[in-house]
């Protein structure tokens, strides 16, 4: 009988690099930058984030962050922070969520301030993860899921070689409040790594 995994005795590195981007677990004092841009970037993460139908506190951002960083710490979700190499800049967020550490399995997520959209940072990012889950984390799944009513997410994911695995209809209700249709996109091992 094979032992049990316990995701809080694996050694995980708290940070990566790619060729223009820190990726980094959060830490206590990230709050600010979070916030900062959320409340640049509202209107466009509106849609899709419910995290954004209001405008957070500094304080609520702040408790988010360290609330991130417990999870980090347990290995329940591994959120990250995204800034610029170069100047510091606080980019957006992305990370490992719906974690199933018996089969390997990782869904990225990500958002993105609106100065910073273009620039082909969060395909970036989330290439940078993904190699990341396989090599530290021997991922065997790694998806991403988004509305299909959110073609800049989509576009994320093919950019990233994403493979699209089909369409669950109706399987999520939006920040509209009707149901919309999920794209699941992943990467498996053996097929595209």
């Amino acid at each position: 009988m094979t032992k049990p995994l316990i995701p809080i005795m694996l050694d995980i590195p708290e940070s990566l690099e790619t060729e223009r981007l820190l990726i980094r677990a959060p830490l206590w004092g990230d709050g600010a930058a979070v916030n900062e841009g959320i409340g640049e970037s509202l209107n466009e993460l509106k849609p899709w984030m419910p995290f954004a139908q209001s405008m957070p506190t500094l304080e609520e951002s702040e408790q988010y962050v360290r609330e991130s960083r417990l999870d980090f710490l347990k290995r329940s979700m591994l959120n990250m922070h995204i800034f610029n190499k170069a100047d510091g800049t606080f980019i957006g967020c992305s990370g490992l969520h719906h974690i199933d550490w018996d089969i390997r399995a990782f869904e990225i997520g990500y958002w993105i301030r609106s100065s910073c959209t273009g620039q082909g940072y969060i395909t970036e990012a989330v290439n940078g993860i993904t190699d990341f889950a396989i090599r530290e984390l021997e991922a065997n799944r790694i998806e991403i899921r988004c509305s299909a009513r959110n073609a800049r997410s989509a576009a994320v994911a093919e950019r990233a070689g994403f493979k699209l695995d089909g369409i669950l209809r109706k399987s999520n209700r939006g920040t509209d409040g009707e149901l919309h249709d999920s794209k699941v996109y992943a990467k498996v091992r053996g097929a595209e790594f």
